[in-house]
C-alpha cells in the first residue's frame, strides 16, 4: 500500500503532514479501508505512487491528472488552501522576477525565456503559457529546473529572469525567506482547479473523502496553519479536463 502527500512539503512541514496522515489513516481503517502506517517520500511518492494499483491516497498536479491519470485513478477531492483571489480548492501561478530587474509589468517581459519546473506542471508551465497567450505575449521555454523552489533560485541567482510558481508554494517560500528576498511578484494567472487527491481505480471515493475531511477538521490549528489547509472540496473531473493544455516546452523553446 502507498500513501504520499509530498506536493507541498517544504522545510519544517513533514511533522504536520505525518500527523495529518495519521488522522486520515485511522479514519480509513475505521471505515474498513486498509492504509499504510506511514507516508512514502522521495521519488517513489510521485509518478510511481500515482500509477500504483495499491495507491491509498496521494496528491498530484492537475496537468498530470488530465493528461495521463484521469481515466486510471479515483478522484477523491481537492484540498482548499484559502488562496487569495481563488475560489475554494483553486490556485493560480505567480510570475516572479528579481527585485533589481527594472521591468515592472508582465508585458515588459514579452519574449523572455521562462524558467519552469517541468513540462507537465500546471502552475509552472501550462497556466503561465495560457495566460501569456490571452495577453498576446510569449514566454519561450527557458531552463527546466526540476522544482518550483529551484525555479525561484534560478531567477534569484540570475540563471533566469522570469519564472511562474504555484501560488501556495510561493506563499510557503515567502514565509521562509531565502531566495524570495531577492524576488518580486509581477502578476498572477487566472485560477484553475488545485492539486487533487487521488486513489487507485475502484477506490470508494466517498469514504476516503469523508476520512480526509474529518482528519482535516481534527487537525490542530497549528498544523492547519503550517499546511495552510482549510478543508477539502469536490471539483468535478470535467473541470480539470476543461483546463487548456498549451504546446509543450519542446515546441516553445527560446531558439529563433
Amino acid at each position: 500500500m502507498i500513501a504520499s502527500l509530498g506536493m507541498y512539503e517544504l522545510a519544517g512541514m513533514a511533522p504536520a503532514n505525518d500527523r495529518l496522515w495519521a488522522l486520515i489513516r485511522d479514519a480509513l481503517r475505521a471505515r474498513g479501508i486498509a492504509a499504510p502506517d506511514a507516508l512514502t517520500r522521495g521519488e517513489e511518492a510521485y509518478w510511481q505512487a500515482w500509477q500504483a494499483p495499491d495507491l491509498v491516497l496521494s496528491q498530484t498536479c492537475g496537468f498530470p491528472y488530465r493528461a495521463k491519470l484521469h481515466d486510471k485513478v479515483t478522484l477523491i477531492g481537492t484540498p482548499d488552501y484559502g488562496l487569495p483571489g481563488c475560489p475554494p480548492g483553486h490556485y493560480c501561478s505567480v510570475f516572479v522576477a528579481r527585485k533589481d530587474d527594472p521591468r515592472r509589468t508582465l508585458a515588459e517581459f514579452d519574449g523572455t525565456p521562462l524558467a519552469y519546473n517541468e513540462p507537465l506542471s500546471q502552475s509552472g508551465w501550462a497556466a503561465p503559457q495560457t495566460h501569456a497567450a490571452t495577453r498576446g505575449l510569449r514566454f519561450p521555454a527557458g531552463v527546466q529546473t526540476g522544482g518550483h523552489r529551484l525555479s525561484a533560485a534560478a531567477v534569484a541567482g540570475g540563471q533566469a529572469d522570469l519564472a511562474a510558481l504555484d501560488a501556495l508554494t510561493w506563499a510557503l517560500l515567502v514565509e521562509r525567506g531565502g531566495d524570495t528576498l531577492a524576488l518580486k511578484e509581477i502578476e498572477r494567472t487566472a485560477p484553475t482547479p488545485g492539486l487533487p487527491l487521488i486513489a487507485a481505480a475502484g477506490t470508494d471515493g466517498e469514504a476516503v473523502f469523508a476520512a480526509v475531511a474529518g482528519a482535516i477538521a481534527a487537525l490542530s490549528p497549528d498544523d492547519r496553519e503550517t499546511l495552510h489547509l482549510k478543508g477539502i472540496v469536490r471539483i468535478a473531473p470535467s473541470a480539470y479536463l476543461a483546463v487548456p493544455t498549451p504546446p509543450p516546452p519542446a515546441q516553445n523553446d527560446a531558439a529563433p
